[in-house]
């Protein structure tokens, strides 16, 4: 298995060259990454456990579908790096579970998939809810500290500022669930 943004092309042709079948995944949505829990369970023979983990997984989905519309979203900040900041624009995985769980990703318009971002600009976003996960960037308690001064934020003047673990926003497949059992309870307005 391989992932376009985690392996290089040419370890990947080299592997195929050398006759070792690669499945290659490259999800940047949540119904995306079920759908390749689908496309390995026949990959794997597994398609019977495959269709047990969707079963659990797209109801989830539409149910966060359906929440999402009716309550509405959340306006947020998530980074994945410090030092300097980085966040994710819409065409990314952890933007559309953000959008799924109820979030507006702050920076969703950014051309670049990961831009870079000043705590100033956070502030001008006004996010009402700041997520510090703890991967890529392992973000710790004292790193909502940085926030503090900024107190204009309706993340910072609500205390909204949560650590959560970053399998929960990153990894995609069976984790999904737990993801979208988890994260929108820190989203509710």
């Amino acid at each position: 298995m391989a992932n376009i943004e985690e392996n290089l092309k040419e370890h990947v042709e080299a592997l195929r060259g050398w006759g070792i079948p690669v499945f290659v995944t490259y999800p940047r949505t949540v119904a995306e990454g079920i759908r390749m829990v689908e496309e390995l369970g026949v990959v794997t023979g597994t398609e019977e456990r495959a269709r047990q983990i969707t079963a659990e997984l797209w109801p989830l989905y539409r149910q966060a579908e359906r929440l999402g519309e009716i309550r509405g979203r959340v306006r947020v900040f998530c980074p994945i790096w410090r030092n300097p900041y980085m966040t994710i624009n819409s065409d990314t995985y952890m933007h559309d579970m953000l959008r799924l769980s109820g979030g507006e990703n702050v920076f969703a318009d950014r051309p670049e998939r990961y831009p870079q971002v000043t705590l100033e600009e956070v502030a001008t976003a006004a996010p009402e809810v700041i997520l510090l996960p703890d991967e890529p960037y392992r973000f710790r308690k004292v790193h909502a500290q940085n926030f503090a001064p900024y107190e204009e934020v309706p993340a910072v003047r609500h205390g909204r500022i949560h650590l959560v673990d970053g399998k929960l926003l990153s990894w995609y497949g069976p984790r999904i669930a737990e993801a979208l059992q988890t994260l929108p309870s820190l989203l509710t307005a």
